[in-house]
């Protein structure tokens, strides 16, 4: 039985439409000048205390709420882990400070089983180079942990637009997946600039089969195009492989 269902309830016009919208970007302007003043933890905390909502619903709902709500508060994290990344570029964290707003405004909003996709892949890319960023030196547990937690959340969103019966089995199998990646590169963790090649792989995987199962519950998937997806996929990641630096170097 469904508790719960993903629903965003906001003003549509008027005084309280213009006071949501204020609010809505206050935030990552707050973000931007707690990490201009190096008060990282604190953008991180402010982040989490901004879904305080998820907690007005009975404790038994809690789990759910989290699991709803868990997307947009991983946007928020990743975002304040790029500035925070980014030290004294300011050119950078205001980069991010709008990507952030546009993510709040116009992506987060959106409806469907596209956007409701696009918001899942967006935010697991940024999510898992913010991971392997901050937690490359950390222990292999952490990080398998971190990237398993990553991937499964965004993947039970991306289902969640779906009828889909499977959809908790889908997430543990991708989040064991990608754990699995994780783990056996982690002994060799290379880096293409600032994204990880696990990272790089994960999401050129996921692009492939969300486009694959998105076009085949709309109706639009044919053997050739499964083809090319899978290809292509195949493709990247051998190309990935065969001209890695092996010895560890960052390229």
């Amino acid at each position: 039985m469904k508790l719960l269902k993903r629903q965003t309830i906001k003003p549509t016009g008027g005084y309280s439409a213009f006071v949501h919208l204020l609010l809505v970007g206050i935030l990552p302007l707050l973000l931007f000048a707690l990490v201009r003043l190096e008060f990282v933890g604190f953008a991180f905390l402010v982040v989490l205390l901004s879904k305080w909502r998820m907690f007005a619903l009975r404790p038994r709902h809690w789990a759910a709420s989290i699991r709803i709500n868990a997307v947009d508060i991983l946007a928020g994290l990743s975002v304040v882990a790029f500035m925070s990344l980014a030290a004294n570029i300011q050119s950078v964290q205001v980069f991010w400070t709008i990507a952030y707003m546009l993510w709040l405004l116009y992506l987060k909003p959106r409806t469907g089983h596209l956007w409701v996709g696009v918001q899942a892949l967006v935010v697991q890319t940024a999510s898992l180079v913010a991971l392997f960023l901050l937690e490359s030196e950390a222990s292999d547990v952490l990080l398998v942990l971190s990237v398993t937690t990553v991937t499964y959340l965004c993947a039970r969103h991306f289902l969640a637009s779906y009828d889909e019966s499977m959809s908790r089995a889908t997430a543990y199998s991708w989040a064991f997946f990608a754990a699995s990646l994780t783990w056996l590169t982690s002994r060799w963790l290379l880096f293409y600039g600032p994204v990880a090649q696990p990272a790089l792989i994960l999401t050129v995987v996921a692009y492939s089969l969300a486009a694959i199962y998105y076009m085949q519950h709309t109706g639009k998937l044919k053997k050739s195009v499964t083809s090319q997806f899978v290809g292509l996929a195949v493709t990247i990641i051998l190309f990935i492989l065969i001209f890695s630096d092996w010895n560890g170097e960052i390229i």
